[in-house]
């Protein structure tokens, strides 16, 4: 194995059997290894084991480059398919007016239903450290108002100055399987 690439290939490959595929990925059979350098090396083309793990060992005969481009490929695919909930935070006061709360709620709903977990945090300033019921109260509003279509990841807990709360939607998947109980 090279350091650039996680794969055997050619005569680095150490197995007496291996399990051999052409370039479009039509099984060959199972050849001993010299036999399968062989054919590729005819072909003009290099023998890479691509599954290490299998009985017998599982190699390609294929251009190493092209293989490389393939791989590469097929991982942003993955990476593209596979995004992440990024965690959103939306900031109260103690003391937050009714229609600054309407709007940050509104903002709560809209991340939830985008997937996104949400960090709720209500910030004390100055004597309003005394009235930290005030807070406790406003996330038990919040929450009384999403109810069943969220879940909470880490309990209100102060962090300094700060009351924080992170929630997340309940997965779609979960809401369709209820439906169905009922």
């Amino acid at each position: 194995m090279s350091k650039k690439d996680p794969w055997r290939i050619n005569n680095e490959i150490r197995v007496p059997k291996l399990r051999v595929l052409d370039s479009e990925g039509k099984q060959i059979g199972i050849l001993s290894t010299s036999v399968a350098l062989k054919k590729a090396s005819d072909a003009g083309l290099d023998l890479i084991e691509i599954v290490a793990g299998a009985v017998p060992p599982v190699a390609k005969i294929i251009e190493l480059g092209k293989f490389r481009y393939q791989e590469e490929k097929k991982q942003k695919e993955a990476q593209k398919k596979s995004k992440a909930a990024e965690l959103k935070e939306i900031r109260f006061s103690p003391f937050i007016g009714e229609a600054d709360y309407q709007t940050r709620l509104a903002r709560v709903k809209e991340f939830l239903e985008g997937g996104d977990k949400v960090k709720l945090v209500v910030v004390f300033k100055g004597r309003q450290m005394g009235s930290k019921q005030f807070g406790y109260d406003l996330f038990k509003k919040i929450l009384t108002i999403l109810g069943d279509k969220i879940v909470i990841d880490m309990e209100p807990k102060f962090i300094g100055r700060h009351l924080a709360m992170i929630v997340s939607p309940v997965k779609k998947k979960i809401i369709s399987l209820k439906k169905e109980e009922e």
